[in-house]
């Protein structure tokens, strides 16, 4: 979707945020914020127009982040275009927008281009959504809200191979024996955009099914089969309106579609945030990421955990630590406090499904956040 999202001043929300004033990559002071990023701490409020581009699966998040901060910040006039993580990024690195968001982290190269746009140092990326994505499918009879089918990591990869192209193959019927598949053709949908959720989602089968997948990571879709669709929002619509279709999106999208339980273990795991965070949780960061104040986190997709779900989305909120204008200095430092704060991270959850990230890992973006140079 390339429309923006802009809303205005929305009733205030309880409690928070951490504010100031905005407008492009500036310079630096650091306004000290609590290791736990209490929502209760407050600061100057921020007052300009300001604009960020990028992942489509923060899209509803998005929406109730911005109106949470406009109404304690009636003088901010935030917009979003979901443009994609690879778009966002990419305009991002042109200077035109204050932050992107972006399903994947940022790539060495990129880092290395931010220079040029941050007044110093190089830009950073910190989790700000976590949230499961879904292999959605639409299978008359079969599919439908709550509904799942059984799947393990080898049998989802064979499907987006097109190595299994029918419904009732045996890899499927073995693992869902009560359900009655059709002898219909599987139509695969992917990402025909540049993503991070299509990196995600490859990022699973790759390290989680074994010789079954063998393609090269990346944020395009790496074979011919099946057919393109662009964006999340374009994939739902998409399996939705075929009988036989499957697909992958951020769950939060999901909707009436059928979904995939995902083997874990000697069980079948559905989506959940609960499910998702076990694994954000149980995860290392990832301590070769080139750069300062990077948060990344490394994915175990291979966990047996009881409980966990492993097709996961982390979504990152790419900034500079020092703008070229210190007004969006000081709103993205008060951009980031407020939607990683708890108060942030529980609206997101309430607006899109997402699960909160903990308090563990919170701290460790909190430095990231402070480390922002606003005057």
């Amino acid at each position: 979707m390339r429309n923006s999202i802009l809303v205005r001043s929305i009733a205030a929300v309880s409690g928070i945020v951490m504010l100031a004033s905005v407008a492009a990559c500036g310079d630096n002071t650091t306004a000290s914020t609590d290791s736990s990023a209490k929502s209760d701490t407050k600061t100057e409020t921020v007052s300009g127009n300001f604009s960020g581009a990028g992942a489509s699966s923060q899209q509803a998040a998005v929406e109730a982040w911005i109106a949470g901060f406009q109404g304690t910040n009636p003088d901010a006039k935030v917009a979003y275009n979901p443009s994609g993580s690879g778009a966002g990024v990419s305009t991002f690195l042109t200077g035109a927008t204050a932050w992107a968001g972006s399903d994947a982290a940022l790539a060495d190269n990129e880092v290395e281009q931010s220079k040029s746009v941050c007044a110093s140092g190089t830009a950073f990326d910190i989790p700000v959504y976590i949230s499961p994505i879904a292999v959605v499918f639409n299978l008359q009879g079969v599919s439908g809200k709550g509904k799942t089918l059984n799947m393990d990591a080898e049998t989802i990869a064979k499907i987006f191979d097109g190595k299994i192209t029918k419904w009732n193959d045996d890899a499927i019927k073995k693992q869902n024996p009560k359900v009655d598949l059709p002898d219909l053709d599987i139509t695969v949908v992917h990402r025909s955009d540049k993503s991070g959720t299509t990196k995600n989602f490859l990022s699973y089968v790759k390290d989680a099914a074994g010789d079954a997948w063998s393609y090269d990571l990346g944020e395009n879709w790496p074979n011919e089969v099946g057919q393109g669709a662009k964006g999340t929002s374009g994939v739902i619509s998409t399996v939705q309106q075929a009988d036989g279709t499957i697909g992958y999106a951020d769950a939060s999208q999901a909707g009436d579609l059928g979904t995939v339980a995902v083997k874990v273990g000697d069980d079948y795991v559905p989506f959940s945030a609960e499910a998702a965070a076990k694994v954000v949780d149980a995860s290392p960061l990832d301590d070769s990421a080139k750069g300062d104040n990077r948060v990344v986190v490394k994915l175990d997709h291979n966990t047996t955990e009881k409980g966990a779900y492993p097709i996961v989305l982390v979504s990152y909120d790419v900034a500079c630590p020092a703008y070229k204008d210190a007004n969006t200095a000081k709103f993205v430092k008060a951009w980031l406090t407020y939607v990683t704060s708890d108060e942030g991270q529980q609206t997101a959850a309430s607006a899109a499904g997402s699960a909160p990230m903990s308090n563990t890992l919170r701290q460790k973006v909190v430095k990231s956040i402070d480390a922002i140079k606003t005057k």
